[in-house]
């Protein structure tokens, strides 16, 4: 790939977004507006803000790596993510919106009235906040070194400085046009491509789908075992993102987060058609990637092989724009999340302390990302939802469904979840892929059920700590809401 090229497509993602959060810094005047842009985005905005921060790098860059590599069992990627949106709209989306919480901690702490609660919730959000972000920054370096030939460390520290610049600026109401923005960017930069490419070969007489499905793989097939146990992580983890949760508070009313939810479901379901495309088009002209251990790179170097010269770098530079967008967009989101949890059990929830919040939020990660390295983002981002799916997903679908959790059920759940999870993948990534057996590599199956289990069993125990206020705030959670129109809305 032409340098010059990939760093003036780059530079202009950054600008642009830069610019976009900078406008949004001109409306953003209260903390309401910081934290959830004071509850009036409309559901196309909303949605299109969440298709950008949850398109990340995973999904960019990871599934068309993975296609390459194993072909159709990498399908149940962009299924569990794009299934895991619809149990969202029907369990959580719109009690969580009737919550009246600006973040996940909130949430508990108001459904069990407990303040230890709190901050285990705290805790964990954190925890799965920084692991998320870090395969951004991968992913940011993997990008930056194949286009620009520049060290991995600048792509990742160039995407914490523009992410900080904007959140820090704008807030949540800035984030949310920023991210709107990035989502039709990474789709046009995914779409234009592969339309391109299909066109160019069928014309070339060389376009085979047969022998996209008939190549070897570079991996074994994934048993039964790992197919369910990736659905289980995808479904549950989905339900426990904080940045993605965080952007129903964001809804004027319940029936707005409703609607945010199906239009997304749309917005998703087109936008994996496309990486699909291209990991299976990778397979018939680009073999070599998956046995040079680079199947990541497939999405940034295929239109340059198959098409060169301008066309070729035009669409390259178009590619490489969308890849940024993706790492800017997913760890904006997660930044803002964090920053707003930070912020609130830290440093008393004002606008000062939300802005010192989000620096730390991105430069934790940043420091870890410098030490480590990921070599598959869609294999790294699924383990992040197995561990979401084992402690956040339990707390809220029981505490928006179950009147009977309890205070200390809700932890010993979380806790058991983190400790099993945690521990699995740990000894997983010790051993190596290769020697790890399926039950530590891909750990959802067991301990989402082991948190949901102790989460009922010690609540059953503790019956006397369930708050007596439950009967009213679930109430609240599942009485539809009248819709209320405010001044923004309205001009």
């Amino acid at each position: 790939m032409n340098p010059a090229v990939g760093l003036t497509a780059f530079l202009g993602v950054v600008l642009a977004t830069a610019a976009i959060g900078f406008y949004g810094l001109r409306i953003s005047r209260t903390t309401s507006d910081f934290y959830v842009a004071s509850r009036t985005v409309r559901p196309w905005w909303n949605a299109s803000a969440i298709g950008g921060e949850y398109l990340s790098a995973a999904s960019f860059l990871g599934v068309a790596g993975l296609i390459l590599l194993t072909g159709t069992d990498a399908l149940w990627f962009p299924v569990g993510y794009t299934a895991g949106y619809l149990m969202l709209l029907l369990f959580v989306a719109a009690p969580l919106r009737r919550s009246g919480a600006y973040t996940i901690p909130d949430f508990t702490e108001a459904r069990l009235e407990s303040k230890a609660v709190r901050r285990v919730t705290s805790l964990v959000v954190v925890a799965v906040g920084w692991l998320y972000i870090v395969p951004q920054l991968h992913g940011a370096g993997l990008a930056i070194r194949i286009s620009t030939g520049l060290p991995s460390w600048v792509g990742s520290t160039a995407v914490v400085v523009v992410v900080c610049l904007t959140v820090v600026a704008g807030g949540m109401r800035s984030i949310t046009f920023v991210q709107a923005f990035q989502y039709w960017l990474k789709l046009t930069a995914l779409a234009v491509p592969v339309v391109f490419l299909l066109l160019h070969q069928a014309d070339a007489g060389t376009l085979s789908l047969a022998e996209a499905a008939s190549n070897p793989t570079s991996l074994p097939p994934a048993g039964l075992y790992q197919t369910v146990s990736l659905l289980v992580a995808l479904l549950f983890g989905t339900l426990g993102l904080p940045h993605v949760l965080v952007r129903f508070y964001t809804n004027p009313d319940g029936q707005s987060a409703r609607r945010t939810t199906l239009i997304v479901l749309g917005l998703l379901s087109v936008f994996y058609l496309f990486p699909t495309a291209t990991g299976l088009l990778g397979r018939v002209f680009a073999p070599e990637l998956a046995r040079n251990g680079q199947p990541d790179a497939l999405v940034l170097l295929l239109p340059g092989k198959l098409l060169g010269g301008i066309p070729g770098d035009l669409l390259s530079a178009l590619v490489v724009a969308g890849a940024f967008a993706a790492f800017l967009s997913t760890t904006s989101g997660l930044v803002v999340s964090l920053a707003g949890v930070i912020s609130q059990d830290l440093l008393g929830g004002s606008v000062r302390g939300f802005r010192a919040a989000a620096l730390v939020a991105a430069v934790v990660p940043l420091a870890f990302a410098f030490t480590t390295d990921s070599t598959a983002l869609a294999g790294s981002v699924g383990l992040v939802f197995a561990f979401t799916a084992s402690t956040i997903c339990p707390v809220l679908l029981l505490g928006i469904w179950w009147r009977g959790l309890s205070d200390a059920g809700a932890i010993a759940g979380m806790v058991t979840g983190a400790v099993l999870c945690g521990g699995a993948l740990g000894a997983g990534t010790i051993m190596g892929s290769d020697l790890a057996p399926a039950w530590l590599a891909q750990p959802a199956a067991w301990t989402v059920p082991a948190a949901f289990g102790v989460m009922v069993l010690v609540s059953r125990a503790t019956k006397h700590r369930v708050p007596r206020s439950v009967t009213r705030l679930m109430t609240r959670l599942h009485v539809p809401e009248r819709p209320v129109a405010t001044e923004r809305q309205v001009r």
